[in-house]
C-alpha cells in the first residue's frame, strides 16, 4: 500500500535509511524531482528539487496494517504520515504513473509535464527567465506561444525551461 508521508527538511535520506532499518528490503520511496539551474555571475549550478515539497510517497505492503504505521510515527526524519491514505490508492498510483510518463533517463521530470497543468498564465522556475510571469496565447503540440510583456515568442518542448501554473 503506498502512503504520502511528510518529511523534515532535508531529512529523507535519514528518514530512508530509518524506515529500512525496521522493515524488509521491500520498501519502496518515490520523491519525483525536477533539474534546475542556478546562475552565478559566469558560472551555472545545477541542483535537483522536488516537485511535491516536503512530502514523499512510500511503498510497502504492511503500510495497511495500522500497527505498523504506529511503530513508524516516530522515525527520525519523519513529521507525520497523511491519514487515509488507503482511501486514494488508486490517485496515487496514477499520479506516480503520470510522474513515471514524463521522467528522462536520469529519473528527472521534463517541462512536458507542467504543460499539460498550465491554464492561462505560469511562471518560469529556471534558466534566464526565471520568476517572470508569462501569458499563454497557444498551446501547440511541441511548443508553446506565449507573451511577455508586450513580446510575443515560442518555447520549445525541447528546451530545458521549466514553468509552472499561476
Amino acid at each position: 500500500m503506498w502512503i504520502v508521508a511528510k518529511l523534515k527538511k532535508n531529512e529523507i535520506s535519514l528518514f530512508e535509511k530509518e524506515i529500512r532499518k525496521k522493515l524488509d528490503n521491500s520498501f519502496f520511496l518515490y520523491d519525483p524531482k525536477i533539474e534546475l539551474q542556478r546562475f552565478y555571475k559566469t558560472k551555472t549550478k545545477k541542483y535537483q528539487k522536488s516537485i511535491l515539497g516536503d512530502y514523499v510517497f512510500c511503498y510497502h505492503k504492511s503500510f495497511n496494517n495500522i500497527l505498523t504505521l504506529n511503530k513508524l510515527r516516530f522515525v527520525k526524519g519523519l513529521k507525520f504520515f497523511l491519514n487515509r491514505s488507503s482511501l486514494g490508492q488508486k490517485d496515487i498510483v496514477d499520479f506516480i504513473n503520470y510522474c513515471k510518463s514524463f521522467e528522462d533517463e536520469e529519473g528527472l521530470i521534463t517541462s512536458g509535464f507542467f504543460k499539460s497543468l498550465l491554464c492561462n498564465e505560469a511562471k518560469f522556475i529556471s534558466g534566464p527567465f526565471k520568476n517572470i510571469i508569462f501569458k499563454i496565447i497557444e498551446k501547440q503540440k511541441q511548443k508553446l506561444k506565449i507573451l511577455i510583456g508586450d513580446k510575443i515568442t515560442t518555447i520549445s518542448d525541447k528546451r530545458n525551461y521549466l514553468y509552472q501554473p499561476i
